[in-house]
């Protein structure tokens, strides 16, 4: 009986440990979750408070809706953009960041600073920073050079190009930290073989420590796919989804959907859309680890 009721307590206090998480989990995540499923199939109307179920109209109109298509292509060039550039720069400055060197230690508290800095004031002074004509520091200092730097959130292409580069520079601190702690954990003795048996620098990083980072990488490339699919901040302070729509991603056109527009069905419609994208790449990016790790089975 003792025993009994000493499980019980141990039972009922595991649950008061985890109630807080469950019930964030349950309010904050999954019935707005629910929710969204279920208006994605409602003609449903925020402004108005109308909503009457349509089936399948919602997914039928994405078919000829010009701006959705747009928002679609611009979110895979944003994360063509920010992926491939983030895990470079992040990889090379971890490994040049375990080295043990005078000012190593400033260096990489200046890569994660943006990390910690908020997104808000992290785009408005680089709106400030990129400022057309010589108003901006940057086109004044390429105007010292003799160079005439472009309108950089005004004009399509360049606009782009800059909010991938600041959302780079924002994020790289995290993904910098951990390789830092994978690059630490390596086997020394592995290393330390392949050096004695000649391997140098590129030949070093290719053949031995890529390969016992690649879980790393996997992780890692997951996580900034996924991030980089639902950005909203950096382009709604820094160019609005403009120039001419250029920078609209699907996050940021299910705000204009849903709070410009107050289409909150059609908004949740394309949040449908966009979850099963990311679930997608989150399944194919797992499947394959596999084949380019060698440290799963």
């Amino acid at each position: 009986m003792i025993a009994k009721k000493r499980r019980y307590t141990q039972a009922l206090a595991g649950w008061c440990f985890i109630a807080p998480q469950m019930l964030g989990f349950i309010f904050f995540v999954l019935i707005p979750l629910i929710t969204v499923f279920t208006y994605a199939f409602q003609e449903k109307n925020l402004l108005f408070g109308t909503s009457v179920f349509s089936g399948f109209n919602n997914f039928k109109q994405l078919k000829n809706d010009v701006l959705f298509q747009k928002a679609f292509f611009n979110t895979f060039v944003f994360s063509a953009g920010v992926v491939p550039l983030n895990l470079i720069l992040s990889l090379w400055f971890a490994l040049f960041c375990v080295r043990k060197a005078a000012g190593i230690n400033l260096i990489r508290s200046i890569i994660f600073l943006p990390v910690i800095t908020s997104a808000v004031a992290w785009s408005i002074v680089w709106k400030y920073l990129l400022q057309g004509g010589t108003a901006g520091p940057i086109n004044y200092f390429l105007s010292l050079a003799g160079i005439n730097g472009p309108n950089w959130l005004m004009t399509p292409g360049w606009a782009m190009f800059s909010v991938i580069v600041t959302r780079v520079l924002k994020n790289l601190g995290m993904n910098v930290l951990i390789f830092i702690g994978a690059v630490q954990n390596m086997p020394i003795d592995v290393i330390e073989a392949a050096k004695i048996d000649g391997a140098r620098s590129l030949s070093l990083f290719w053949k031995i420590k890529l390969p016992l980072l690649m879980p790393t990488v996997l992780m890692v490339t997951i996580v900034t796919i996924i991030g980089s699919m639902r950005v909203f901040d950096s382009i709604k302070l820094l160019t609005d989804g403009g120039p001419e729509g250029s920078t609209m991603v699907l996050v940021y056109y299910i705000y204009h959907q849903a709070f410009k527009m107050f289409a909150t069905g059609f908004a949740s419609t394309i949040a449908v859309v966009l979850f099963f994208i990311v679930l997608l790449l989150t399944i194919v990016q797992w499947s394959l680890r596999k084949r380019i790790s060698y440290y799963e089975t």
